[in-house]
């Protein structure tokens, strides 16, 4: 499970599950302590209540310790780039949902749900109204690096560089996600 692909499970949605080492409460804390989760995806704020903000502040060339460029594709990406939204749903701490470079009903949203399993933590993150294949190409591969990433700090492993895994993965996707 911990290296499945993301799945497309509408025609502007993916999903991807991971089984994590628990418990449940610090899996929650790397999604929404902004210290944590700066460490396999972005720092920033989250007011976790429905309608709050998120902002996320993304650093990928320095994600992982590597001297980490992103291939010329992304150039603008490595850091930091900026991406505010909305939250939509929050349930502590078994859920949270906002919106993804924007505040309004037209933007995407990223779901985080989480189920205790034994003594692991199963997340399933959904990624909704994304626009085209080459987005969601991008954010499968996107979410399925910084996903590997959140895996190894949980482990207490040194991550693998992001951007070499991310171009990789898109390449992959790009073959897994056909047209719809």
């Amino acid at each position: 499970m911990n290296e499945a692909y993301a799945e497309r499970v509408a025609a502007d949605t993916v999903r991807i599950e991971r089984l994590l080492p628990g418990p449940l409460e610090r899996v929650w804390e790397y999604l929404t302590d902004p210290e944590k989760r700066r460490l396999w995806l972005a720092a920033g704020a989250i007011e976790l209540h429905v309608g709050g903000r998120s902002e996320l502040l993304f650093h990928n060339d320095a994600l992982t310790g590597h001297d980490d460029a992103p291939p010329a594709k992304y150039a603008g990406c490595g850091g930091p780039v900026a991406l505010a939204g909305r939250v939509t749903a929050c349930a502590p701490p078994r859920l949270l949902a906002y919106t993804w470079g924007g505040e309004d009903d037209d933007a995407s949203e990223v779901r985080f749900e989480l189920q205790e399993r034994d003594d692991a933590v199963l997340l399933v993150l959904t990624h909704r109204r994304l626009r085209g294949r080459d987005t969601m190409i991008s954010v499968a591969s996107g979410w399925h690096a910084h996903l590997g990433v959140l895996l190894d700090r949980l482990h207490g492993r040194a991550p693998a560089s992001f951007w070499p895994a991310h171009t990789r993965l898109e390449s992959e996707y790009a073959l897994r996600l056909p047209a719809p």
